[in-house]
């Protein structure tokens, strides 16, 4: 079973989300997710884009068998991205909950979170998939 850190967020579609205070939050990909798509060769990442609303696709990973869409977990707008994943993709398999991250928004309403999954929620819906 994967890894499931008890102190994020997630949604139903992969993504993991941190809290990092002031309505700022980190987003990634699960360990799920990575091991699901294998190795990752590119990772395209959001641009300039204002304001996004939850379940809008911000990003997009490719691995050698297929691409995937990333979406936003949250309403907000799209404030950093990971640009060491243009030369170094594998970060996100290799440490998916640290320096694998991929972008990080300002939500427009934090307690959007709530209405996220726990780790109990995720593991539910990983194990419906398997």
């Amino acid at each position: 079973m994967s890894h499931i850190p008890a102190d994020l967020r997630y949604a139903r579609t992969h993504e993991w989300v941190r809290d990092e205070g002031n309505g700022r939050v980190t987003i990634g990909i699960t360990e799920h997710a990575q091991q699901s798509l294998g190795d990752l060769v590119f990772v395209e990442l959001p641009g300039e884009q204002g304001n996004v609303q939850a379940g809008d696709t911000c990003a997009v990973v490719e691995s050698v068998k297929a691409a995937s869409d990333i979406y936003a977990p949250v309403d907000g707008e799209v404030v950093a991205v990971n640009e060491a994943l243009a030369d170094a993709p594998e970060q996100v398999n290799q440490d998916p909950y640290g320096e694998g991250w991929l972008f990080v928004m300002q939500a427009t309403d934090p307690g959007e979170l709530e209405e996220l999954l726990d780790a109990d929620g995720y593991a539910e819906v990983v194990a419906e998939e398997r």
